[in-house]
């Protein structure tokens, strides 16, 4: 079956750096875009970025451009998640997900979904 495994959350200082991995296994990696999503306690899942299967394209929420970058390895199955300059509102449960088409953007055009990472930005 398909599964999405995220790692490399954790606790971090304010302006510190973090890179989340995920990877994938039971799809064929290059039939998808992926997608990060985070959510924080008492608040919707959010887009957070998004590329697209050949990595050419992506897309970030504005208020993570020029902080985050989304990047993947399709020789490994793998799409990456660098966080710079965090801070303490970048606390949150990050998802990744798998898109199969539609606007990936939108989570509701993901299919599958990894269990989440925790981030946790200490001020």
């Amino acid at each position: 079956q398909v599964q999405l495994v995220e790692s490399g959350g954790g606790l971090v200082q304010a302006g510190g750096s973090l890179r989340l991995s995920c990877a994938a296994s039971g799809l064929t990696f290059t039939n998808y875009a992926m997608g990060w999503f985070r959510q924080a306690p008492g608040n919707e899942r959010e887009f957070v970025a998004a590329i697209s299967w050949s990595g050419r394209t992506t897309y970030y929420a504005d208020s993570k451009k020029g902080r985050f970058t989304i990047s993947r390895d399709n020789a490994k199955n793998t799409v990456y998640l660098q966080m710079n300059s965090l801070r303490p509102e970048d606390t949150a449960v990050y998802y990744c997900a798998a898109s199969y088409n539609g606007d990936t953007r939108v989570d509701v055009n993901y299919g599958y979904w990894g269990q989440g990472t925790q981030v946790t930005v200490s001020s």
